[in-house]
């Protein structure tokens, strides 16, 4: 999403709308968490100055995440307000603030801007719908279980005497004879 500076001026008195949906697949390469993205629709207002340029933008859409527990796609809604200032004014200093972006050249690249936006939101874990009573039987060298079934584990563990001690026990029962 592209912006010429010298095009800014014709939307000074009322502002500048903006409604596009934007492909953003460059995302599944930077995370590796996400497995797909819808096309992200992209709505706001941009409000121009003399040297700067204030953007309320809303963007929506849906990540594909797998499972934390599972591994079975997820569909995440992504749902974002956010108010960033573009300035090319030559004042303005990189990352003294977050939401204020230095623009240089004489074109205006929001789609960095939305990559950013939405890598932020993609949370560590989700859990599918259900994910809490799937089975999950194991695999090869490992095994899956519930808080309650090691407890059970440990305390029969408990019951069974060492088989290492067993010739031990034998001794001891011939000593109390």
């Amino acid at each position: 999403m592209k912006i010429a500076v010298q095009q800014l001026q014709k939307y000074q008195k009322d502002g500048m709308p903006i409604d596009e949906t934007v492909l953003l697949d460059s995302i599944k390469e930077r995370s590796n968490d996400v497995r797909s993205i819808s096309p992200v629709q992209v709505t706001g207002l941009c409000t121009i100055g003399s040297k700067n340029m204030t953007c309320q933008l809303h963007l929506s859409g849906t990540l594909i995440l797998p499972c934390a527990r599972t591994w079975e796609d997820v569909e995440y809604p992504i749902d974002i307000e956010t108010v960033e200032v573009y300035d090319w004014s030559g004042m303005a200093v990189e990352g003294a603030n977050e939401n204020v972006h230095a623009v240089t050249g004489d074109v205006i690249d929001l789609t960095p801007l939305l990559e950013e936006l939405i890598m932020l939101e993609i949370p560590m874990q989700v859990y599918k719908e259900g994910a809490d009573q799937a089975e999950i039987k194991g695999g090869k060298d490992w095994s899956y279980s519930t808080d309650e079934q090691l407890k059970a584990e440990k305390e029969e563990a408990q019951k069974k005497p060492d088989p290492r001690l067993a010739e031990l026990a034998k001794y001891f029962d011939q000593l109390d004879e």
